[in-house]
């Protein structure tokens, strides 16, 4: 499970801890950081898909946020959370081209590095409206929609739609006129609820679905595995060409090219694997161990009414999991 650093890797940046503790402004803007780090990391992680990118864009904003409390006669920021959002996001979007240029040689699907956490007890009173929220945000099914929008696309419809963000607090972030911000926001919503629909499964059926799908894929079952199957389910399989995902160069779509392709792999993918049910960026999911290594994170994205698969999606490049504890 990700952790976000605490403080004193934070206050490392500037100085010791000590000399942090002597500074009160720098001690204050410690802490302040700090207790906006969650938002700007779920904010950024939105917007890039990417753990390692994530942390370099808010080590960015850390410096510039000491830098500016630290300046000779600055003037007091009177809303460190709309500023420490504003230079995150223009830090995120400054990266674009970078992670753009890697994207163009990553080998076979590229998929986001998944946040693993504990299962939400969905016999708590909230836990589940809690839950059908958190992965509506960031689910692996609307992130890997996200890569199909430009990045300010992207990054309007996650401070709007995910975030709740004003239109005209979007336009200051962005430096842009409310009525541009309005225009993005509406092509980004559009492109987004073409792909997928507005409604989640119940959790409890996700996590059904999906130890029906794990016992039919790795028993190499295919009768099961077609009756588990949408019709125009799709698989992503990221290995990052490591080798490690069944799957080719490109998402594989249909469900008998799936399912025997599946089915086929299972006496070599599957052989002596372990199952954890986690949660996965909201979802019910499962996480595949080969002895202590976590060979592959599962994610299944299901059709509306619940009862199929319609995405599979396998993060198996073991860049990609080595933040997973």
């Amino acid at each position: 499970m990700y952790h976000p650093p605490p403080d004193s890797q934070a206050a490392s940046c500037e100085g010791s801890p000590q000399e942090a503790a002597s500074d009160p402004v720098a001690n204050t803007a410690t802490q302040m950081f700090h207790d906006h780090r969650e938002l700007l990391f779920s904010i950024v992680y939105n917007m890039l898909g990417s753990v390692a990118d994530t942390e370099d864009v808010l080590q960015e904003t850390w410096l510039s946020w000491t830098a500016r409390n630290q300046a000779p006669s600055a003037e007091p920021i009177g809303n460190p959370r709309a500023y420490l959002v504003r230079i995150a996001v223009n830090r995120a979007l400054a990266h674009q081209a970078t992670i753009s240029r890697r994207r163009e040689t990553y080998v076979g699907p590229w998929l986001p590095e998944p946040l693993v956490s504990p299962l939400t007890d969905m016999s708590v009173p909230g836990n589940a409206a809690d839950a059908a929220v958190h992965a509506e945000s960031v689910s692996m099914a609307l992130l890997v929609i996200l890569e199909t929008l430009t990045p300010l696309e992207r990054g309007v419809f996650v401070l709007h739609e995910v975030f709740g963000y004003a239109h005209t607090e979007i336009a200051e972030i962005l430096g842009r006129s409310p009525s541009a911000i309005r225009q993005l926001a509406h092509r980004a919503r559009e492109h987004v609820h073409a792909r997928r629909p507005r409604c989640e499964p119940d959790p409890h059926v996700q996590q059904q679905v999906t130890e029906r799908f794990l016992a039919a894929a790795l028993g190499g079952d295919l009768d099961a595995l077609l009756q588990t199957l949408a019709p125009d389910v799709t698989l992503w399989g990221d290995a990052g060409g490591k080798g490690r995902a069944p799957a080719g160069q490109r998402p594989l779509h249909g469900r008998d090219k799936v399912a025997r392709l599946l089915a086929a792999a299972a006496p070599h993918s599957g052989k002596g694997l372990d199952i954890a049910y986690r949660s996965v960026n909201g979802d019910p999911s499962a996480l595949l161990f080969a002895g202590d290594t976590l060979y592959a994170v599962l994610v299944l994205d299901l059709t509306p009414d619940g009862d199929q698969v319609s995405g599979i999606y396998v993060v198996a490049n073991p860049d990609k999991l080595s933040h997973v504890d």
